[in-house]
């Protein structure tokens, strides 16, 4: 056994151990323990010759004969191929049906990452803005005029906001405002100071009634500047902001919480704004055919005494022709605010003031123009958690004012008493003095410019009008309000038979 060990380079350290050993155990051979250590030493002699045995198997399996190799460098190849033709696959944009399954996974999986990718860099470009959508739609029928039954219109308006960009300490953003709708309302079919339908919007005769086209409406631009400047920003309580750019001046000039909004609140214009400003016969604040000025807008506003707040406005916008960009700027319209917000009582409430100065407002003869000057104040306080109350009233002065003062006073009660906490009812009273002028050339005003006079009789006295609407709250984008309104003395005319005018309006909010 221990020449076929021997006959193995690997086992010469093996060997010698066993022979050593062995001599050892010759000259122990009477110690029965060298006897045992001998035994081991056999086994072990064993194991090796079998290990030495499965070496020479592995060594045989492992040579590798030029067939073999052949092989082996083909298979090489083929791999070298496919990998190379999934590498130009994958340079290509396109997908082929030659391509294999895997060249085509990974493309679909590329193109899925660089979509999701695409969508994010659009989330992020999106991210800040602001939109909202409205569709309003007005029926109206009125008793004691001839309107040839009930009249429809719609308009519809979408705004966007974008993201607030800083400046430093000063926050700028711009605004945008788009129109369309169809239907003049009712208002063209009776005499009146009242607009009855302040949600009725047409484009003019440039573009046919059949034709709904999109106006816009707005565009303006504002920028909030914390005072005083170069101050610490956090502890800032006063803070100038600057508008400019193609705006509605109602927006920023006598704002009221309960009586201002005709989509939801009152439909006639006395009741959105003042009348001496907005009325069909001489709107004074000279706007375009829209209600809509290029104009300029400073406010300044001062919150040290916060929950009371303090705000200073000053406007000027553009009137007459230059309100609709097709002569110069002159004899602009001029308005001055100051308003409070005050608590009586822990309830809020805002007061303003307001003086305003027209040098182009319209009288009630068609395209004639005079210089105007007014006043107007304005209110709305609530008296509990679901009563506000609000008011207006207003004089001017100057030629060709259909009616010099007016005044208006009403409630809003929310539908929290009878469980309807989305509801709401409204109820509200107006009255307009007509004017000296109005009064004296009332029977020969040629309104048309056709030569014929529109009114023919001697007006006197005060138009007066009320309004009742109730604003069902359907679900969350939807809302339908009844509304009756009522006219007494149509353009202050006591021989001209009362007005009754029924309506329905349904609202879409997003």
């Amino acid at each position: 056994m221990l020449r076929r060990l021997a006959r193995s380079p690997r086992t010469h350290v093996a060997y010698a151990l066993v022979a050593a050993t062995l001599a050892a155990g010759e000259a122990c051979a009477a110690d029965p323990s060298a006897n045992e250590l001998l035994s081991e030493f056999r086994r072990l002699a064993e194991r090796m010759e079998k290990l030495e045995k499965r070496n020479a198997e592995l060594e045989a399996q492992l040579a590798v004969t030029p067939a073999g190799t052949r092989e082996v460098e083909q298979r090489l190849k083929a791999v070298e191929a496919y990998q190379k033709a999934i590498n130009d696959g994958l340079a290509k944009e396109e997908v082929s049906e030659k391509e294999s399954e895997l060249t085509a996974r990974l493309k679909a999986i590329e193109y899925t990452t660089l979509d999701i990718q695409k969508q994010a860099k659009v989330i992020d470009s999106l991210q800040g803005f602001s939109a909202g959508a409205s569709f309003v739609s007005v029926g109206q029928r009125a008793t004691g005029v001839d309107t040839g039954g009930t009249l429809l219109n719609y308009r519809a308006d979408i705004t966007v906001t974008t993201p607030t960009i800083r400046t430093g300490d000063i926050e700028s953003k711009l605004f945008g405002h788009f129109r369309a709708g169809q239907g003049r309302g009712i208002a063209e079919k009776f005499t009146s100071f009242v607009g009855p339908n302040a949600t009725a919007f047409q484009l003019g005769s440039v573009v046919p009634p059949d034709a709904s086209a999109v106006l816009l409406a707005q565009a303006w631009y504002q920028a909030d500047i914390p005072l005083p400047v170069g101050g610490f920003k956090p502890h800032s309580r006063e803070k100038l902001t600057v508008n400019f750019g193609k705006m509605d001046p109602f927006a920023f000039f006598d704002q009221n919480a309960a009586g201002n909004d005709e989509t939801r609140q009152f439909l006639a214009n006395m009741f959105v704004h003042n009348a001496l400003l907005d009325n069909p016969l001489a709107a004074n604040i000279g706007a375009d055919g829209f209600g809509f000025s290029p104009g300029v807008r400073v406010s300044y506003l001062n919150e040290r005494m916060k929950p009371e707040r303090y705000r200073v406005s000053f406007g000027m916008f553009a009137s007459g022709e230059s309100a609709n960009f097709t002569a110069p700027l002159k004899a602009p319209f001029l308005i001055g605010q100051i308003e409070t917000e005050q608590r009586l009582f822990g309830l809020t409430g805002n007061y303003r003031a307001m003086l305003w100065r027209n040098g182009q407002a319209p009288t009630f003869v068609r395209g004639e123009t005079r210089e105007h000057t007014g006043f107007g104040l304005n209110f709305d306080q609530r008296l509990h958690d679901a009563v506000t109350v609000f008011g207006r009233a207003g004089g001017a002065w100057g030629e060709g004012l259909p009616f010099d003062r007016t005044a208006s006073v009403g409630m809003q009660l929310s539908g929290s008493y009878w469980n309807r906490g989305g509801d709401a009812v409204g109820i509200a009273f107006n009255g307009n003095r007509t004017s000296a002028d109005f009064r004296r050339r009332s029977a020969v005003i040629d309104a048309n410019g056709d030569g014929t006079p529109d009114f023919g009789f001697g007006a006197r006295g005060w138009e007066k009008a009320a309004e009742v609407y109730y604003r069902m709250h359907v679900h969350k984008q939807f809302e339908i309000s009844p509304d009756i309104q009522y006219i007494r003395n149509p353009a202050g005319n006591p021989d001209k038979r009362s007005v009754a005018v029924f309506g329905l309006r349904a609202l879409l909010n997003y």
